[in-house]
């Protein structure tokens, strides 16, 4: 079997010394244009893959150029939309991004941000899963950033959207359609944005919320929640659905029992083919691509040695009219 190429392969085949290839392997500035050109072209002509160990121990700043990214689930369109903006921005800056899903698991998120930091990763980014992210502070000397949630037990710079205001502002719209009598579909009571979400529905109705259902998990369940809701004893005339896949099975269930003319809906988080419905869903739309960037921003500051106190950062959501939302009670 031939043997893995090394750096004194490399060196041999450019003409060059050792330390030229470690400067060029390690992205340092200080090698002219024509030595570097050489060195590349032998790398590319050898298939040669640097050791990510040893190269950390030969940089000075000892970095990994590795950033971690852990989000609720990189399948579904928001957690892609920040995924893809921190890779974007991880490029730009010279690093490469490892990934986890966590499935809402709080046991996988410390396990992936554990072995994370075994890899020496000079960052993590994390959507926190559950109530204690206490067990970061045992993971000295690297950087985090919270996105989507907030995070409990531990201090670090979180980046969300406006979640309070952009679901008072869905409420208010139903209220100036004339609806007084607005449900309440919500994911999860212990995630924080769930909460701010329920806060605003009520802000916008002074405090006198319609019939509530929460800790809906799946689609499924939001549909047989909406289903429940309408055939109730008081039906709500409007619904705010607070998260995409509550949404999604609201909408099934209003055209399951022929409501979706009848009933208005307004949901937070767009989601695929809502603007193509009958009639197309209003959202409050959030800026994914923009917390994600935001968050890599973020990061990179405390990697290079911002050490100021925890920032929260808020990114604004839109309103996104489109026909259900605009229903006259």
């Amino acid at each position: 079997m031939a043997h893995r190429p090394t750096m004194n392969d490399v060196a041999r085949t450019a003409g060059v010394s050792l330390k030229t290839v470690s400067r060029v392997v390690n992205g340092e500035p200080t090698v002219t244009p024509d030595l570097a050109a050489r060195v590349r072209a032998a790398v590319e002509s050898l298939d040669y893959r640097p050791h990510l160990g040893a190269s950390m121990l030969r940089r000075n700043d000892r970095r990994t150029r590795t950033i971690g990214v852990l989000l609720a689930d990189v399948s579904n369109p928001f957690s892609a939309a920040v995924h893809r903006a921190v890779e974007d921005e991880c490029r730009a800056r010279g690093s490469h991004v490892l990934t986890g899903s966590l499935d809402e698991d709080p046991r996988r998120e410390r396990e992936l941000a554990s072995a994370f930091a075994q890899r020496q990763t000079d960052g993590l980014i994390l959507a926190p899963t559950g109530g204690d992210q206490s067990y970061l502070r045992r993971l000295r000397g690297m950087p985090v950033v919270f996105v989507e949630r907030s995070a409990a037990g531990a201090a670090a710079d979180t980046v969300v959207s406006t979640n309070v205001a952009g679901a008072a502002g869905a409420v208010r719209h139903l209220v100036a359609y004339g609806h007084r009598m607005v449900g309440f579909l919500g994911d999860r009571r212990e995630l924080p944005t769930q909460r701010d979400r329920h806060r605003g529905y009520l802000r916008a109705l002074g405090g006198r919320g319609g019939p509530a259902v929460h800790d809906l998990r799946d689609e499924a369940a939001a549909e047989r929640a909406t289903v429940a809701m309408l055939r109730g004893p008081d039906p709500p005339t409007a619904i705010f659905a607070a998260q995409g896949l509550v949404t999604i099975g609201a909408v099934r269930a209003l055209r399951r029992l022929d409501q979706h003319r009848r009933v208005a809906l307004v949901g937070f988080d767009d989601f695929p083919l809502a603007d193509l419905l009958e009639p197309a869903v209003t959202v409050v739309q959030q800026d994914p691509a923009r917390i994600g960037r935001t968050a890599a921003a973020a990061l990179f500051e405390r990697i290079d040695g911002y050490d100021g106190p925890p920032r929260e950062i808020r990114i604004p959501t839109t309103l996104i009219p489109r026909g259900s939302g605009e229903i006259v009670a």
